[in-house]
This record gives structure tokens, sequence and C-alpha cells, in this order.
């Protein structure tokens, strides 16, 4: 796998056409099983095919049990500066529903092991909405995170994927399904305290401490162009997207004769202003109406039309031609991004 992700950087070497790497995110499947040296030579070729800034964003995404005070000081030795912990919960009865192979002892641990190694720029993953979960829980997860120090939170609501095992208990009723009131209720309760401590909601599901925002993550919001390598990797250059094929041994098969893997779309003047319209409304930085207009056709006045109800109940505001959502609209982000869309 790792020789054939290396082959595809390769192929893919002209993709983001020389532009500096602000960024290097690696996630997806669970790369904190690679080694050091294992990531040395994804690194090797990265540093031969690009120019990577100096102050890149490096991150790793881990798994609290793989974060063993040895393992964290191999990384520290590495260009990885910045580590994604799967956190989810300090409890142990949500980690076993979550299905989950660390234990709380370990999330309890990793954090400041890792902190211990040098490793302060920081995220970590925490779920609500969990059917156990009780607000003062919920409330007991964040105050662990604001007691560690953590500068970052990337928060998400539990959601029932087809065909998990958690999808089969649902449907079995061996499992009550997601509580949508609880949810929204767990949501709030962490806007208010993720407020209280500092931190800024920078994108629906993200909170950052001032000048801790994830990079990688922004980026993405903000349309920045990104090369995606691996199984079901995607990429996007502001024209298309493409998204490798999910199949591990077709993936290794394709890459081992020297092809490419993906399939490609080009995007038409809707789909970038749908695609635009659905990563910016989320953020901080909100949808702008001089980008709007810069899509031509009839992209701006019909997005006001669309936005107009939502501003009369105070969920979308306006400042200077930004929209962006309010509080009350963050709760509904994905169904008002869905009534902005174009629909053909």
């Amino acid at each position: 796998m790792l020789q054939a992700m290396i082959t595809e950087l390769d192929l893919q070497k002209d993709y983001l056409h020389d532009t500096a790497l602000q960024s290097v995110y690696l996630g997806g499947g669970t790369p904190s099983l690679l080694r050091q040296e294992e990531l040395n030579r994804l690194f090797e070729k990265i540093h031969a095919l690009f120019e990577v800034a100096a102050d890149a964003e490096i991150c790793l995404e881990a798994n609290p049990d793989d974060l063993t005070e040895a393992y964290l000081e191999e990384l520290a030795e590495g260009p990885i500066n910045r580590l994604s912990i799967g956190i989810q919960s300090f409890f142990a009865e949500d980690l076993a529903f979550m299905n989950r192979a660390h234990d709380a002892e370990q999330a309890l641990r990793c954090i400041p092991l890792a902190q211990a190694a040098g490793f302060y720029n920081l995220t970590v993953d925490l779920i609500y909405g969990v059917q156990a979960l009780s607000d003062e829980r919920w409330k007991s997860n964040l105050q662990r995170v604001f007691d560690f120090g953590v500068p970052h939170i990337s928060s998400y609501c539990l959601t029932v994927e087809p065909g998990t095992a958690l999808d089969h208990f649902v449907r079995k009723k061996k499992v009550q399904p997601v509580n949508e009131m609880q949810s929204a209720r767990q949501f709030e309760i962490l806007m208010e305290e993720m407020a209280a401590h500092g931190y800024d909601h920078y994108e629906i599901s993200n909170f950052a401490k001032p000048g801790h925002y994830a990079r990688h993550n922004a980026n993405y919001w903000l349309g920045v162009p990104y090369l995606g390598i691996g199984p079901s990797a995607h990429s996007f250059n502001g024209e298309s997207r493409q998204w490798n094929i999910a199949h591990n041994a077709k993936y290794l098969k394709a890459l081992q004769n020297g092809q490419p893997a993906f399939e490609r779309e080009e995007l038409s003047p809707a789909e970038r202003y749908n695609e635009y319209v659905m990563t910016s409304i989320r953020t901080i930085w909100g949808c702008r109406l001089d980008k709007l207009e810069a899509l031509g056709g009839d992209f701006a006045r019909y997005f006001q039309q669309q936005a107009a109800p939502f501003m009369k109940d105070a969920k979308i505001q306006e400042a200077d031609g930004v929209f962006s959502l309010t509080r009350a609209g963050k709760l509904l982000a994905d169904k008002i991004a869905m009534e902005l869309f174009w629909v053909a």
C-alpha cells in the first residue's frame, strides 16, 4: 500500500501546479499504525516532488491506543507537528457502544503523553448524541479537554451509517435511534461551553483557540485546491473533483500497473456554485456575494432570494456582503445549505 501511494504521488505530481504545500494531512484509515521509517518514505517522496512551506501544518490522525510513550517519542523525531486524536469520549460505556478499540484509561492518558513528547498543537474528536450520554457527562467530556489545554476540538453528532453494526442494531430495535432533541441540546451545550472557554466556532463542527485553526480544514472550506492520495481519497482543483477507488485490492492493482485509480467530474457553473455555498456557509468566513457574482449567471440573485426567508427568521445574517449562519441557524446548517443549492 505504501509503495502504491508513493507511485500515485509520482503520477499526480503536477495536479497542484507547483503550489507550495501549506498542509499535509495523514488521515482516512489509521495512519498511526505507520512507523516513523514508513512515514519517512512518504515524506521523502513528498519533498522530492513538491515544495513544502517551512511552516506547513503536518498532521497525523491517531487512535489513543496507538499513542504510547515510545511511539510519540518516535514521531517527535520526524516531520509531524500536529496530532488529531480520536478520543470520542472519556467514558467506558460510550466507547463500548461505539465499538472503539481504545478504553477510557487510554483516552485519558494519551493527551498528556503527547504533550510530554512536545505535541502541543493538538486537536481531539468528541461525539455527542450517544444514547447513554447525559448532558452532565457531555459537559464532563468537554471539561476534560479544557483541563488538558487542548487548543482545537472537532465535535460531531452521532450518525447511523447504512450497513454498519449500529444500523443493524437500530433496525433490530436492540438500540434506540438517535434522539434529535438530545443531539440538538448537546450541540447547544457545546457552543455555549466553547464560547465560555475562549474557542472560536469557525466551522459547524470545529472550534479553536485564536491562532489554532486547522489549516488543512480551513483550506478545504475556503476552496483551496488539494490532492488526496490513497484508496477513497478525494482531490479538488476548483474546476473539477476526483475520487480514488475505495477497493484496496483494485487500487493496488491499478497503481502496480502504473495507472491512476480515480474517477473525475468536471464541475458545471451550477456545481461550482453549490460547492462554494456548501463549504462557505458552514464557516466563520461565510458566503461572499462578490464570489457569487464572479461565478456569473444568476447565482448571486438566486442566493439572496433563497436566503431571504432564513434572514427573516434570524437563521442567516449579512454584513458587508458576507452571509453567515446565526447561532440558531447553525442548528439547521445542512437543511439551510440544501435550500440554498441551485436545483436545475
